[in-house]
Parts: C-alpha cells; sequence; structure tokens
C-alpha cells in the first residue's frame, strides 16, 4: 500500500511539471515569437538599420568638413656670427624661439561632375536594398518555421497512428495468447504476433524521437531559450488549401516576389555606378576657408613677439583630363548593367519553372488525396471486417496482419499527401510573396478524414 502510494504521489507530481511547463501554440503564435526572438532576423534587421545610417548626405558628401588645429613649436638654437668688417665673432647660446598656432578650417567640394547626387542616389538605393533583403529573410523564415509547424504535426499524428498499431498488436497478441494456451492456435501463430507486436513498438519508439527531433527544431527556429521545453500545438490536422489559382500565383510574383525586386535594385545600381564614371567627365569645383591665429616668440631677435590672426579662402576649379582608366571603367560598367538585366531575367525564367513545377506537385497531390481519402474508408472498412472474421477464427493471423498494414499504409499515404500538398502550398506563396498571410488567422473549408485514433 505504501509503495503504490509513493508511485501515485510520483506521478502526480510529474504530470503536475508536465502541465504546468507545456507551452501550447498555434501557427499564427509561432511566427510572431519566431519573428521576435530569431537571431538571424536580428541580425538581417540590424544590417537594414546600417544601410539606413549610411544613406545620409554627409555620407554622400553633400556637406563640408571642418576642423579645428592648433599647434606648438619651439625652437632652442646655438649660433656662431662672425662679422665681415671686423671678423669678431658673436656667439649665441640656447636661444628659444616658439610659434603657437590655432585655426578653424572648412573644406567643401560644391561641385563634384553629379558624383556626390548619384552617390547619395546609390545610398538610398542600398538603404531600399536593406528592407528588400530583411523582407527575403522574413519571408524565408516564415516558410521555414510553418513547414516545420506542419512537419510536427505530422510527426505527432504519425506517433498517434503507431501508437494505434500498437493497441491492435497488443490486442491481437492478447487473443494468440489466449487461444494457444487453449490449444486453438500454433505456436508459430503466437510467435508471429509477439514477433508483430514488437515490431509496432519499435516502430513507435522510433516516431518518438522524430517527434522530439521536430519539437527541438521549433523551439530553436523561436529562439527559445530552454531547447528543449515541451510544446504542443492546437492544429491536430494539417489544413491544406485546395483554392490555389496558377494565374493568381504568377500576377502575385512578378509584382511583389522579393528575390525580384532585389534584381531591379541591384540593376539600378549598375546604372547608378555607370553614371559615377561619366561624372568624371565633369570639372570639380572646391572650397576651402579658414580662420587662424598665430604666436611668434623671439628670444635675440628686434621684435620680441609678434601675433597674426584672420581669415584665408579660396575656391580651387579643376578637370580631370586623363587617367588612363576611363574607357575600361566605362565600359565595364555598360557591361555591369547589361549582365544585372540578364540576371533579372533570368530570375524571372527560374521563377516561371519553379512556379510552373510546383503547380504540377500541388495539383497532382489535390488528387492524390482525394484519392487516398477515397481508399482510407474502404481501409477502414476492410479492416473491420477482417477483425470480425479472426474473432470467429476465419481468418489467419497473416492475414490480419495484412488488413492492418493496409489500414496504417492508407492512413500514412494520406498523411504524406497532406504534407507533401501543404510543402507545395507554402513554396508557391512564398514565390507569389504571398507568404505571410500566415500571419494571419486563416481557415480553409474542405473535407478533412478523421486520423485513425
Amino acid at each position: 500500500m505504501k509503495k503504490r502510494l509513493i508511485y501515485f504521489m510520483i506521478c502526480l507530481l510529474g504530470g503536475g511539471i508536465t502541465a504546468q511547463a507545456q507551452y501550447t501554440y498555434t501557427l499564427k503564435q509561432c511566427l510572431e515569437e519566431g519573428l521576435a526572438n530569431n537571431y538571424s532576423l536580428r541580425i538581417t534587421r540590424n544590417e537594414e538599420q546600417m544601410s539606413k545610417n549610411n544613406a545620409t548626405l554627409g555620407n554622400a558628401g553633400y556637406l563640408p568638413t571642418v576642423d579645428l588645429t592648433a599647434g606648438y613649436t619651439g625652437n632652442a638654437d646655438n649660433s656662431n656670427t662672425q662679422a665681415r668688417a671686423t671678423g669678431e665673432t658673436t656667439k649665441l647660446r640656447g636661444v628659444y624661439d616658439q610659434t603657437l598656432d590655432a585655426g578653424v578650417d572648412l573644406n567643401w567640394t560644391i561641385f563634384d561632375g553629379f558624383n556626390i547626387s548619384t552617390t547619395y542616389k546609390q545610398l538610398k538605393e542600398l538603404e531600399r536594398q536593406g528592407a528588400t533583403n530583411t523582407r527575403i529573410a522574413i519571408e524565408d523564415f516564415i516558410a521555414s518555421l510553418t513547414a516545420e509547424y506542419y512537419n510536427y504535426i505530422q510527426q505527432e499524428i504519425r506517433l498517434k497512428n503507431f501508437r494505434y498499431a500498437v493497441s491492435l498488436s497488443r490486442e491481437r497478441l492478447r487473443i494468440v495468447e489466449e487461444r494457444y494456451h487453449i490449444g486453438n492456435f500454433s505456436r508459430l501463430d503466437y510467435q508471429q504476433a509477439t514477433v508483430d507486436f514488437n515490431a509496432d513498438r519499435a516502430q513507435y519508439i522510433k516516431q518518438r524521437e522524430l517527434v522530439h527531433t521536430s519539437r527541438i527544431n521549433l523551439n530553436e527556429l523561436m529562439a527559445a531559450k530552454d531547447m528543449d521545453r515541451p510544446l504542443s500545438v492546437k492544429d491536430s490536422v494539417i489544413d491544406v488549401n485546395e483554392s490555389l489559382e496558377f494565374n493568381d500565383l504568377w500576377e502575385g510574383a512578378l509584382q511583389t516576389n522579393a528575390s525580384l525586386l532585389q534584381a531591379d535594385q541591384n540593376t539600378v545600381l549598375a546604372q547608378l555606378d555607370y553614371k559615377k564614371v561619366l561624372s568624371r567627365n565633369y570639372p570639380y569645383v572646391r572650397l576651402n576657408a579658414g580662420y587662424g591665429y598665430t604666436l611668434n616668440k623671439y628670444d635675440v631677435n628686434a621684435t620680441r613677439q609678434r601675433s597674426n590672426w584672420g581669415f584665408s579662402g579660396g575656391v580651387t576649379i579643376g578637370f580631370n583630363i586623363f587617367d588612363g582608366n576611363r574607357k575600361r571603367e566605362k565600359r565595364n560598367a555598360s557591361l555591369a548593367i547589361r549582365n544585372a538585366q540578364f540576371a533579372r531575367d533570368e530570375l524571372e525564367q527560374s521563377l516561371r519553372a519553379d512556379l510552373s513545377n510546383l503547380w504540377q506537385a500541388y495539383r497532382n497531390n489535390l488528387r492524390l488525396l482525394e484519392l487516398e481519402r477515397q481508399n482510407l474508408v474502404s481501409a477502414k472498412e476492410n479492416h473491420e471486417i477482417a477483425k470480425e472474421r479472426y474473432l470467429l477464427g476465419d481468418l489467419s493471423g497473416i492475414e490480419m496482419r495484412e488488413a492492418q498494414k493496409s489500414l496504417l499504409d492508407a492512413e500514412e499515404r494520406i498523411l504524406s499527401a497532406e504534407y507533401d500538398t501543404k510543402m507545395c502550398e507554402i513554396s508557391l506563396l512564398q514565390l507569389s510573396g504571398k507568404v505571410t498571410q500566415y500571419l494571419k488567422s486563416v481557415s480553409y473549408t474542405h473535407l478533412t478524414l478523421p486520423t485513425i485514433a
């Protein structure tokens, strides 16, 4: 009695701890936590902020530079001076002259052949590209986490199916064992039932490892401090969107695909590089101005000290006539523009091919899904009939095992079809720039048969 009480308390405490530490998430909650905490996204956002910080007038060269300078110079000299008329030599030792100066200097490039304005446009374009890079990272993250979320659901469903398979095998083993002891079944039947039961248990144990791995991956994507924290998801089925349209997806890809937008930005940057090369064909104008103060002290001079202060200024106009590289840089910049345009066209072509392949896989998986739903109904009816015949002794253990395996295979195929369709759906929405819709509460109305339980 005492042992049973201790065991009950251990189970109660263990169950309480598990319930207290359990985290239940919807897909939206997983995405929100991941977007807020994921370290890769934090790094990408910081890089975007750096590109914003760089897009300033000062960094482009529009603003002048102002320098404050000060200096002190001291000279300690010894000299011998011989007069030509008398030949007399005058010796001076330790003559110490001092100079103190301070000033403010301003340097300003007023015109540099449109190079400054082009540089500023380039910095602003890099700022926009930083935002595009962040968007690409966010969309990749949403796609990855959504795929892992439904993979976790898939692994949980498969674990439940294997648990059910173990229960079926356990019941079959119980029946065989009872009939073996009364002489209705042979030892071969008993051994075969035992082997099947152990095989199902082994599959169940392996599946628990896959569930654990998927849970760790989810926690890692959400940047959880405890990678081993237990969590559960509110969704119990893989919800498939069966209403996607190819034309809508392709139009969305052309208009909002982040990779295409990035390719367009690369073309603009190449064009700005070309303009910077052309800016060297123009003269430059630079302004310099300053205000300074100088104090000189003399040890033996007729003048004891002298002070100077005042303004200084000037304008420099110049023109680079020849530098030996301008034609080469101009040709290379022109080729860079063409390469950027080719890369954009190639990317669009690749997107079209990927979208077409994924669309075909998506439609095929939908057809397979509908077929497997019908097969599951037949497999369940076949299993029920086989179970009744087995209990009556009209069916062998091997035939019962085949009926059981057919049911489990049908459930596995429908689960794989649902997951494959979902992966195609995620990829299609990512290519069309609509993957962020998973952050919203989206529900699809379609027929979903219950899983084996």
